[in-house]
C-alpha cells in the first residue's frame, strides 16, 4: 500500500502545483486533501464562469450575424437600384450625346479647324524670332492644339486671333529691344538687339540666331562676308532714317548656308603646296617689278637731267657714261667711235634689263603650276573614288578644290606679273631708246664734223 500511497501523493502534489502556483506546500496528508478540495471547488467555479461568458459571447455573435445579414440584404438591394440607375444613365447619356452632336452641327468641324490652326500657329510662332522679344507667347496655342476635351470658348478664339494678328503686325516692324544673348563661350550678357520683322536679329556681334527649343538668342557660329556684317553694324548704330541692310527672307536658312561657305583664306589654303609656290612666285615677281620700276624711274629722271647738260657728263647715269666715252674718243674716226659707243651701250644693257626676264618667266610658269595642281588634284580625286566610291561627294571635295583653286591661283598670279613685265619692259625700252638715239646723234654729228 505504501508505494500506491506514495504515487497518489505525488500525483496530488503535481496536480496542486499545476492548478495553483500560490498554494503553500502541504505539511501533511490532511492539508494536501484540503488544498485539493479547495482547488477543485475553484476550478468548478472558473468553469461555470467561462461557460457563462461563452454563452454571453455566443448571443452577441448571433446578434452581429443577424445585423450583417441585414446589411448584406440592404446593400444587395442598393446594388440593384444602382445597377438600374446606371443602365438608365447610359441610355440618357447616349441620348444626350446624340442631342449634342445634332446641336453642335458645324461647330464640330470648326473645332477641328481651330485645332489645326492652333497647331500651325504654334509651329510658326514658337520658331519665329518675334518670340525672342515676347517669350512664352505660344504656350496657350500648344494647349489648344493638344486639348481635345471640348469646344474652344470665345476667349480662346480671341487669343488665337490676337496671336496671329500680332505675328503679322510684328512682321512689318523694325524694333530695337534689350535681351539676354548667350555667347559662344557659354557666358551671357544683356545686349541691345534689333529685330527686322520676322527675318533677322542683329546685335553687337553681327547677325544673331534664335534657338526656339532653348528660347535663347545667340550669335551665329560664323558671320557671313564682311559687307553683310557691315550693313548689320550700320543698322544697329542707326537711330532713324533708311539704312541699307542685307535681310534673310528665309528666317536664317540662307545665313546658315553662308556659314558653310568657304572663306577666301580657306579657299586659298585649299591650293596646298602648289598654291603656296604660286604665291611665292607672285610675291617675288611683284617685288622685282616694283624694284625695277623704281630704279628705272630714277634712272630715267637722271637721264633727262643729263640731256639738259650734255657737255658735263656724269657717271651716275647710263647716258652720262656714254657721253663720257664720246668725250674720251673725240679724236677717233666715226667707225671706231660708233664701236666704242655700242660697246658702252652693251655694258649698260644688263643693268637696265636685269630682272625683267625673271618676271616674264614667273608669269609663264604660274599658269603651268596651276595646271600641275589641277592634275594632282584630279589624281587625288580618282584615288578617293577608288578607295571610297562615289557615294559621298564630300570625300572628293578637298581634291577637287585643290584642282580648281590652283588653276585660278596660276591665272591670277600670271595676270599681274604680265602687266608688271609689260610696264617694266616699256620703261627699260624707253631708256635704251634714249641711249640709241643719243648714240646715233653723236655718231652722225661726229661724221659731219669729219667731212667738214
Amino acid at each position: 500500500m505504501k508505494p500506491v500511497f506514495k504515487s497518489l501523493l505525488a500525483a496530488a502534489t503535481v496536480a496542486v502545483a499545476a492548478t495553483g502556483a500560490q498554494a503553500q506546500e502541504a505539511k501533511s496528508l490532511k492539508d494536501l486533501l484540503d488544498q485539493v478540495q479547495q482547488n477543485r471547488v475553484s476550478e468548478a467555479r472558473l468553469d461555470k464562469q467561462r461557460e457563462a461568458e461563452f454563452q454571453s459571447a455566443r448571443a452577441d455573435k448571433q446578434a452581429l450575424l443577424r445585423k450583417a445579414q441585414s446589411d448584406l440584404q440592404a446593400e444587395q438591394a442598393r446594388g440593384d437600384r444602382l445597377q438600374k440607375q446606371f443602365s438608365d444613365n447610359e441610355v440618357t447619356l447616349n441620348e444626350k450625346a446624340a442631342e449634342l452632336d445634332q446641336a453642335t452641327g458645324t461647330l464640330g468641324e470648326m473645332f477641328g479647324v481651330v485645332r489645326q490652326a492652333s497647331s500651325e500657329a504654334y509651329g510658326r510662332i514658337s520658331t519665329s524670332i518675334v518670340s525672342a522679344q515676347f517669350p512664352g507667347r505660344g504656350q496657350f496655342l500648344a494647349e489648344m492644339s493638344e486639348d481635345s476635351k471640348g469646344l474652344p470658348n470665345i476667349k480662346e478664339l480671341e487669343d488665337l486671333w490676337f496671336a496671329l494678328q500680332k505675328e503679322m503686325t510684328e512682321g512689318g516692324e523694325v524694333v530695337k529691344f534689350t535681351t539676354e544673348v548667350v555667347n559662344l563661350d557659354g557666358g551671357s550678357s544683356q545686349q541691345e538687339v534689333v529685330r527686322v520683322g520676322t527675318f533677322n536679329l542683329v546685335g553687337e556681334a553681327g547677325y544673331l540666331a534664335y534657338d526656339a527649343e532653348a528660347e535663347v538668342v545667340q550669335p551665329l557660329g560664323r558671320q557671313p562676308d564682311g559687307h553683310f556684317v557691315a550693313s548689320a553694324d550700320d543698322l544697329i548704330e542707326a537711330t532713324s532714317g533708311l539704312v541699307p541692310f542685307y535681310a534673310d527672307p528665309s528666317q536664317g536658312a540662307i545665313l546658315g548656308l553662308l556659314k558653310q561657305k568657304a572663306t577666301m583664306a580657306e579657299r586659298y589654303h585649299a591650293g596646298g603646296p602648289v598654291g603656296y609656290t604660286i604665291t611665292l612666285m607672285l610675291a617675288i615677281g611683284l617685288l622685282i617689278g616694283v624694284y625695277k620700276m623704281i630704279t628705272l624711274t630714277i634712272t630715267g629722271g637722271k637721264m633727262r637731267s643729263q640731256l639738259k647738260n650734255v657737255n658735263s657728263p656724269s657717271e651716275g647715269n647710263p647716258l652720262g657714261r656714254i657721253l663720257k666715252v664720246y668725250q674720251e674718243n673725240k679724236t677717233a674716226d666715226a667707225e671706231n667711235l660708233e664701236l666704242k659707243l655700242d660697246e658702252a651701250i652693251l655694258r649698260e644693257l644688263p643693268k637696265i634689263e636685269s630682272g625683267i626676264n625673271v618676271i616674264k618667266i614667273f608669269a609663264a610658269i604660274a599658269p603651268l603650276l596651276g595646271l600641275l595642281g589641277t592634275v594632282l588634284g584630279m589624281i587625288e580625286t580618282f584615288q578617293t573614288i577608288t578607295l571610297f566610291g562615289t557615294g559621298d561627294p564630300r570625300m572628293m571635295a578637298g581634291s577637287i578644290s585643290m584642282a580648281l583653286v590652283t588653276t585660278a591661283q596660276g591665272i591670277i598670279a600670271a595676270l599681274p606679273l604680265i602687266l608688271t613685265h609689260s610696264i617694266v619692259a616699256s620703261r627699260s625700252k624707253s631708256i635704251i631708246h634714249i641711249l640709241d638715239e643719243q648714240t646715233a646723234g653723236i655718231v652722225a654729228a661726229h661724221s659731219e664734223s669729219e667731212k667738214a
